[in-house]
């Protein structure tokens, strides 16, 4: 007896499915995309919301930094990170100063390693959300004069937003076109991949890893923006995910099909990370970026 196929409203093989992440990333796009947050800064230590104001590392950020840029040097040390074990397509960072020297020691650790690197690149479309009057003062200082406008943007982030600060729908926007602009470079003269192979872990055909991988340094803010585009989830999803201080974060795209393999990697920061990471919780949970 012949099978009959069903329509069952799902793509066909070669079609993309009409999602936002799907019309966003290239179609056949296999590549691999890196989030890197900044280092620990003064403001961090000081309980300071940063928003899109300047604040400098401490020398705990800059070992943060440094930390992360050996272990992108050799991914394949246990534990491993997803990412090929070759230097990276691109690396984008944020024009903001804890983005730009984050990245910048990054690098400096890659190269002393022998990993070759491209020039960095600022792209302003990385840029933290920024977050208009509660800048520059802690906590207990926007509760007691946006109380009602910070109890919102913990709830509901969509609806509300600081005072004079970006709305989730700006954000979203101007990610899109930064990621789309880096993803589209990524394709550039790449082979498309298909679906037509193994999508479950531990049933690879052992061939060495060649996709391209990119960087991005930026913030715990945007990050949140940039997966919920990359994985299709609306921003009423931005508190679902954290990004600590120097931690590292692993987009695979296969087949342009956007897949989350490590989110919030700290591995690599040993005692560097602790106690800082209780206190990186906490800031999440303040609402902080």
């Amino acid at each position: 007896m012949n099978a009959t196929l069903l329509d069952t409203g799902r793509p066909r093989a070669g079609e993309e499915p009409a999602s936002g992440s799907a019309r966003l990333i290239p179609p056949g796009l296999d590549a691999i995309l890196v989030l890197l947050r900044h280092g620990q800064t003064q403001f961090i230590v000081d309980k300071r919301f940063q928003g899109a104001m300047e604040a400098p590392l401490t020398h705990l950020g800059e070992c943060q930094a440094r930390l992360a840029g050996r272990k992108l040097a050799t991914p394949a040390t246990t534990p491993a990170l997803p990412i090929p074990d070759a230097s990276p397509f691109a690396i984008v960072h944020s024009p903001l100063g804890r983005a730009r020297r984050s990245a910048e020691l990054a690098v400096e650790e890659m190269n002393a390693a022998g990993r070759a690197t491209p020039p960095l690149r600022p792209d302003s479309g990385f840029m933290e959300i920024a977050q208009g009057g509660w800048e520059g003062l802690t906590d207990e200082e926007i509760t007691a004069r946006f109380g009602d406008s910070l109890a919102g943007w913990r709830r509901w982030p969509t609806r509300f937003q600081a005072p004079g600060g970006e709305n989730l729908q700006a954000v979203e926007a101007r990610v899109q076109t930064a990621l789309a602009a880096l993803l589209a470079e990524m394709a550039s003269d790449s082979m498309a991949g298909t679906h037509d192979r193994h999508q479950v872990l531990g049933y690879g055909d052992g061939t060495p890893e060649e996709r391209r991988w990119s960087m991005v340094v930026g913030h715990g803010g945007v990050f949140r923006v940039v997966v919920c585009v990359l994985l299709g989830l609306p921003m009423e999803h931005f508190w679902n995910f954290d990004f600590g201080l120097g931690a590292i974060t692993v987009v695979e795209i296969r087949a342009g099909r956007a897949v989350l393999r490590t989110l919030n990697y700290e591995s690599h920061l040993g005692g560097k990370s602790q106690p800082q990471a209780k206190e990186s919780a906490d800031r999440n949970a303040s609402g902080a970026l």
